[in-house]
This record gives C-alpha cells, sequence and structure tokens, in this order.
C-alpha cells in the first residue's frame, strides 16, 4: 500500500476522476455462437454461460472453438477487451467478466457484451467489476424476474475510478500477487475440507444404514404433503416487495443443511392473497432439475418455492432431520433418476419423487442418529465455524484488500 499512495501522492493528491464507463470505453454485443457450434480446435471462443463456469478474472486462451464460418458471423473481442456476462440467474453473478489479453482476436456469444477500455488496462476493469461498489452500484440497473439482465446502455451509466496508468499496473500487479497466493492458500484449505466431508459422509452413511437395527420401508409420498413450487409472474411487481422467502436451487448449495435467507424475497400478503401454500419448519427442499439436481435444505422460516424445486412437508410423527440426512446420502441416486427419464435435462418429477422407497427405523431411534449426524454435521459444513469459515474469512480479507485498492478520493471539479 505505500507504493501505492506515494504514487498517488505524486501523480493525483487531489483524487481521481470517476468517469461513466460509457466515457472510458465502447461497448458492442457478442452474436452468433451456440453450444452446438464447439469444436476442439479451430476459431477461439467465449461462450457467455463459461464465463460463470471456467473463467477467471483474466483468460489468454479459450476452452472451446468455432468453425471460420460461424466466427465470421460473430463479433470479436480484441486483447485488452473485457467481456462481461449479460445475463444469469442471480444478481451476484450477473456481470461477471473476463479480461481478454490472448494475442489472436475470439468470437464472444450473444448474453455477453465486449467492453474495449481507454485509458484503463483491461485487469484494472476486471478487478473493479468484482468489487463492492461495482456490485452496490449494478443493483440499481438490474432488470428481469425469472433471468435477471443488465444492458448495455445500463452499464454504461455505472462509474469506475480512472487513476494514472502506472497507478492501475501497480494495483494490478499487487492484487494478481495476492491473488495467485489466496487461491493457493483456498486450494489447501478446500483439500483439507474436501477430506473432511468425505469422512463425514462415511460416518452419516454409516449411521444411515446399521445392520443391528429394524427398518421398514415407505415409500417418500407417505411420509407427508409432497408439492412443487412456482414463480411470481414478472408483472406482479408487488409480489416482489415482502419479507417472505423465495428460495431458487441458487439458493440451496451442497452442505447447506438450513436456508436462512434468499437472494429474493416476496410479498406475504400476496402469497395469501392467490392462495399459494407456503412452506415452514417441517419442510425439507429438494431440487428436481438440471444439473445441481437432488440438492436438499430446510427452511428457516415461512417461504415459498420455485418450480424447480419439490417440497415435502414431513409428517409430525417423523424425525424431519433423519429424512433431510437420507436425502442429502442418496443425492447420487437422485440425479440417476432424474436422468433415466430419457430427456436431455435430469428432471426428477412429483411422481416419481413420491415413489421413492425410504427404510425407516422407529422415531426414537432416527431422533438419535440425527443428533450424532448433526454433530459433524456442524463441524464440517456449518459457515459459523470449522474449516469453512476460515475459508470464508479469508475471501473477507482479500475482498477487503482489493476494494481498499480500488477505493479512490473522487476528483472535484474545479471551482467546487
Amino acid at each position: 500500500m505505500s507504493n501505492i499512495s506515494k504514487l498517488i501522492e505524486e501523480l493525483c493528491p487531489d483524487g481521481v476522476a470517476h468517469l461513466s464507463m460509457g466515457e472510458t470505453g465502447s461497448f458492442r454485443r457478442g452474436s452468433g455462437i451456440q453450444k452446438k457450434d464447439f469444436l476442439e480446435d479451430g476459431f477461439p471462443a467465449i461462450h457467455y454461460g463459461q464465463i460463470f463456469t471456467r473463467y477467471g478474472l483474466w483468460a489468454e486462451e479459450t476452452f472451446v472453438f468455432v468453425s471460420e464460418g460461424v466466427a465470421q458471423k460473430s463479433r470479436f473481442a480484441e486483447f485488452g477487451d473485457v467481456i462481461i456476462a449479460t445475463t444469469s440467474e442471480n444478481d451476484e453473478d450477473l456481470a461477471k467478466a473476463v479480461a481478454w489479453l490472448g494475442e489472436s482476436q475470439v468470437a464472444v456469444s450473444s448474453d455477453a457484451m465486449i467492453y474495449s477500455p481507454e485509458n484503463l488496462l483491461a485487469k484494472f476493469v476486471s478487478y473493479f467489476l468484482n468489487s463492492t461498489d461495482f456490485q452496490i452500484q449494478k443493483e440499481k440497473y438490474i432488470t428481469g424476474t425469472k433471468v435477471r439482465r443488465i444492458s448495455s446502455q445500463n452499464f454504461e451509466k455505472i462509474k469506475i475510478p480512472v487513476p494514472p496508468l502506472v497507478i492501475q499496473e501497480e494495483i494490478v500487479r499487487i492484487l494478481d500477487r495476492f491473488t495467485l497466493l489466496e487461491a493457493e492458500l483456498e486450494a489447501e484449505l478446500e483439500a483439507e475440507l474436501e477430506a473432511r466431508r468425505k469422512q463425514y459422509a462415511f460416518y452419516r452413511d454409516s449411521l444411515l444404514n446399521q445392520n443391528d437395527i429394524a427398518y421398514e420401508t415407505y415409500k417418500l409420498g407417505d411420509l407427508g404433503v409432497v408439492s412443487t413450487g412456482k414463480t411470481p409472474a414478472a408483472k406482479e411487481a408487488n409480489a416482489w416487495n415482502g419479507s417472505l422467502l423465495f428460495t431458487t436451487p441458487s439458493d440451496i448449495s451442497n452442505g447447506q443443511k438450513y436456508i436462512v435467507k434468499t437472494k429474493r424475497n416476496v410479498s406475504l400478503e400476496w402469497v395469501k392473497s392467490k392462495r399459494w401454500k407456503t412452506f415452514g419448519d417441517n419442510a425439507i427442499f429438494i431440487t428436481c432439475i438440471g444439473a445441481d439436481m437432488g440438492k436438499s435444505s430446510m427452511p428457516c422460516a415461512e417461504g415459498i418455492v420455485n418450480q424447480q424445486i419439490n417440497v415435502i412437508q414431513v409428517n409430525d410423527d417423523l424425525d424431519r432431520e433423519y429424512l433431510y440426512y437420507w436425502l442429502v446420502s442418496k443425492r447420487n441416486f437422485l440425479l440417476s433418476l432424474g436422468k433415466s427419464n430419457g430427456s436431455t435435462m435430469p428432471i426428477l418429477n412429483k411422481s416419481n419423487f413420491c415413489n421413492i422407497e425410504v427404510p425407516l427405523p422407529v422415531v426414537e431411534i432416527q431422533r438419535n442418529v440425527a443428533k450424532k449426524i448433526a454433530v459433524m454435521d456442524t463441524l464440517v459444513n456449518d459457515i459459523s465455524s470449522g474449516l469453512p469459515a476460515e475459508i470464508a474469512a479469508r475471501r473477507k480479507q482479500y475482498e477487503h484488500y482489493r476494494d481498499q485498492l480500488l477505493t479512490f478520493k473522487e476528483l472535484q471539479p474545479a471551482g467546487s
């Protein structure tokens, strides 16, 4: 930080201009590339969906290619451009960006835009688009309900600090080094956490399958009321003003036992006016479509779910936590069941879900087993303790340091 401070004192002691991104560069939309066009060799290409899943903050090579014919129908990013995803299922991922530092042109798909900055380094822009300042600014320009979007016209309004290039270079150098160290430390912690999770899974499955306990087999549909959720229409603006949890698959992650908050909330009054069913402390949520199918969690408060989630409201004479742990242990089975329907996308419909057979001991044993599993579950998975908390703390430390480096006193107009 001391070197940065010296440079700021020397080059911009009165502050740094904060300009709209429209003033600092130009935007153009990608076009023309679909997943069916992917090749293992050919013209380099980036599909917007890969920005979420395969790329970091910058790239010099692509993971897929397209033919010259497809490429010629597309728009290209050049060295020093920033490729930005313009649609997402959630606000957090929306506008995730990758700075293109490859020697060749790269074809860019639709649902992404290409930003060509002036007097800004591509990496500096990419780091800024990952900062807290940007996330706060971005929120007021997001549109859409099921699919969240941000337009290039709105993106142009977002302000970015424009320090001298030598300061940008120094910030990028520091953040590159810090990012590498952070990744190495996280990899070590993740490896240890994965080992702990394997131990936990073995312990959990052993308790759920004890040979000296008597079990009776029931169909899942007989253990509670099973239903599937739905989503308010985009035009129902008043539905989205409230505190009722609205759970989607993106709110459920592997190992997350309870849902405490969701990315979006809905109005309890609106839900009651539509006579929609709400779910509370006797419910288990199970994602029922797509690659994330079969993830399970339990709500901590009243709410509704979208159509990609099956809900079972567990009967009072059963232990909800026991059934939750059993469903978690059967994730791979649920996935295979969802893939067996012949469709291209895994889907577990309500009928098949209800017919799943569950071996259950008496309720006293269910409670005892669930309590034992919960002890190790907390150690391994609870975000407030153990390794996950350490990983989260390191990420917060990194984010704080990054945000400090990207925060500048704003230069005031002359005479103000």
